[in-house]
């Protein structure tokens, strides 16, 4: 009988307490981030090119969340995430591929991907500018 007097107690002191501080909840629930699919990065995205082997874009992007066995020759990249406190992501990136070399890349769908940052928009024109001495190099 004294614990139940306890607790009775102890709720309607709480209580009282509760009112006075309308901003603070007892329970506040963790919400975890859900990734669903492939996680890609913009930047790795942008690394793409017509040409490169299956292989090379599996390196370089990681395996495809769908290979589609009617379309053999199209790859999927599929991710619905939901972050805590944060917009979600939804995105399909749609490479499509001619004996084993990408000969199409679809980015219409990753527009909720995160911006470059500095570093990597710098990273990215330094690699442009490469590619652009090397093409001009060679005949």
């Amino acid at each position: 009988m004294n614990k139940l007097t306890l607790i009775v107690f102890l709720l309607l002191f709480l209580s009282a307490c509760l009112s006075k501080i309308p901003d603070m909840s007892l329970l506040t629930l963790y919400k975890d981030d859900i990734h669903q699919g492939s996680v890609l990065e913009r930047f790795k995205i942008n690394q793409l090119k017509l040409g490169m082997s299956k292989i090379q874009v599996q390196d370089l992007i990681g395996s495809p969340s769908i290979i589609d066995p009617f379309h053999n020759n199209q790859w999927d990249y599929i991710n619905h995430s939901t972050l805590h406190k944060k917009d979600d992501i939804h995105y399909r990136l749609i490479l499509k591929f001619n004996d084993d070399v990408l000969i199409h890349i679809n980015t219409t769908g990753i527009g909720s991907l995160s911006q470059l940052t500095n570093k990597e928009k710098e990273a990215k024109n330094k690699r442009i500018g490469d590619e652009k001495m090397v093409n001009t190099k060679t005949p």
